[in-house]
């Protein structure tokens, strides 16, 4: 399998390479040149599968300069530091389910495929004979950043720089990313949005000039984002899981439709769900769910993407504070029917004036894949509320989210199983999960730990006790202008 960039410059690479590469050359995004296809007898084959043999089987259909064997290593190495099921898939009504996503070391979905991705990368350098040393630089709303600071450590030739928004993660993100291990990470507060710090991040990428300057000190730069195809192709396999799991169950039959509601910000994950349902996984709908930064529902609502004067929100569901969503390019090249040039020009626009419109008939065929919709700060709170005391499953903000847009939707969809991507353990937010179910928080993050477990029965994962043994180590806050002296 090859990948090609977004906006058209460049020859094909191949998947060591694109991973390595993170960005391509011209500031686009790698995507497959074709789409391999799961046949139905492949699909029902995955259910005797474990999930890292599923994994290792989707990723080997995308990265094929990789054998059968070295995937299978690399997925059960990284899979085996979670604690159960990497995925386990939870019936919690009739037609409604919930995918865990927060089994791993740091309690959030990130890690299906930041376990992964790293030693992918390191063999990909090999593969390609790529002997520099490489800066990794993350951007984070929070949840990125731990999961490559966990990934990456102590990995011979790699450094990790971490840029997270002062003040825009909550108190366990925050401790979980200042309390990093490894003696090649580093972890930077910026002042300023998630938006500003990915729109840092991107600038230096895109910096030719100071891509040749590092490049002359024998530094590569690379990224943990899911702009990077080796982030995001890990993540097509939970979905190709969870419907294996639902045929295990009994609760579908093969080629049964199941629609996906994902809470949505940089799109990364949604767009996971819309490669496995260009592979051939029956899918109805995907439901795009926003917090109160609604940029995404209403780009699907109105086919323009425009973030100009939009007010942006500092919400409890942190890593969908989001106005710019990178992974939409991706979407946006296979609208505009593989069209580069198109997609280049958009991104432009989005660049200098702040937003770009599809289509009318790019809009129709957009809408007849996804649903959207969104959830504000007390409709977030009264939806956790309320789904704890009919279900007493106890959700993070982010799911909520989901949770909420998924109550809305109409009952025809409805009418189809609905899988609900919960992306967060609701440890990492115990404040706000806390005072949604009418529970005071004393700000004391170990403190409120224990009373969510003693109020839910929802066992604190021991990776938790892990953490709380840690001090922080990092506390530099810079500015915008400041983040490309981190690189020397």
């Amino acid at each position: 399998m090859k990948f090609i960039s977004t906006r058209g410059a460049g020859q094909a690479v191949s998947g060591a390479e694109a991973i390595v590469r993170g960005l391509a050359e011209d500031g686009g995004l790698y995507v497959p040149v074709d789409y391999p296809n799961v046949t139905k007898s492949v699909l029902s084959g995955l259910v005797d599968m474990s999930y890292p043999e599923r994994a290792a089987y989707i990723l080997g259909l995308y990265f094929d300069d990789f054998t059968g064997e070295e995937l299978i290593r690399i997925c059960s190495k990284a899979y085996g530091t979670f604690d159960g099921d990497p995925a386990p898939l939870v019936k919690i009504d009739q037609n409604l389910y919930v995918l865990e996503l927060w089994h791993g070391p740091t309690l959030a979905f990130k890690d299906m495929a930041l376990s992964v991705m790293p030693e992918l990368f390191v063999e990909s350098k090999r593969k390609i004979k790529d002997k520099t040393d490489t800066v990794i630089l993350v951007a984070t709303s929070g949840d990125t950043g731990t999961a490559a600071l966990n990934g990456y450590k102590d990995i011979d030739g790699v450094k990790v720089i971490v840029l997270y928004p002062n003040d825009g993660v909550s108190a366990l993100q925050k401790w979980q990313m200042t309390a990093a291990e490894g003696a090649n990470v580093n972890v930077v507060a910026v002042n300023g949005n998630f938006d500003d710090t990915q729109r840092a991040a991107k600038m230096i990428f895109e910096d030719t000039e100071l891509r040749k300057a590092v490049a002359g000190k024998g530094i590569s730069l690379s990224s943990a984002n899911s702009i990077n195809i080796g982030r995001l192709i890990p993540q097509v396999a939970y979905y190709f899981s969870a419907y294996a799991d639902m045929l295990s169950a009994g609760q579908i039959k093969l080629g049964d439709k199941v629609n996906f509601a994902v809470p949505s910000g940089n799109f990364g994950n949604i767009l996971a769900a819309y490669y496995a349902l260009k592979m051939g996984l029956p899918i109805g709908k995907l439901i795009c769910a926003s917090n109160q930064n609604k940029v995404l529902t209403d780009f699907f609502d109105l086919g323009s993407y425009d973030i100009s004067g939009r007010d942006f929100f500092k919400t409890t569901s942190p890593s969908m504070d989001i106005l710019v969503s990178s992974n939409l390019e991706r979407l946006i090249y296979e609208l505009s029917n593989r069209d580069a040039k198109i997609t280049a020009e958009r991104m432009a626009e989005l660049k200098t004036k702040q937003k770009y419109s599809i289509s009318a008939q790019e809009k129709t065929d957009m809408k007849k894949i996804f649903e959207a919709g969104w959830a504000d700060e007390d409709e977030v709170a009264d939806t956790t509320s309320e789904f704890f005391e009919e279900y007493g499953w106890i959700s993070d903000p982010h799911t909520a989210v989901a949770l909420k847009v998924y109550a809305e939707l109409s009952s025809d969809i409805k009418d189809t199983p609905t899988v609900i991507v919960s992306t967060a353990s609701p440890y990492k937010f115990t404040d706000t999960v806390l005072e949604s179910i009418g529970k005071k928080p004393s700000n004391n993050v170990k403190k409120d730990c224990q009373k969510l477990e003693e109020i839910t029965a929802l066992p604190q994962p021991y990776f938790l006790k892990e953490l709380f043994a840690k001090k922080p180590r990092f506390d530099k806050v810079i500015n915008i202008d400041e983040v490309k002296r981190l690189l020397g």
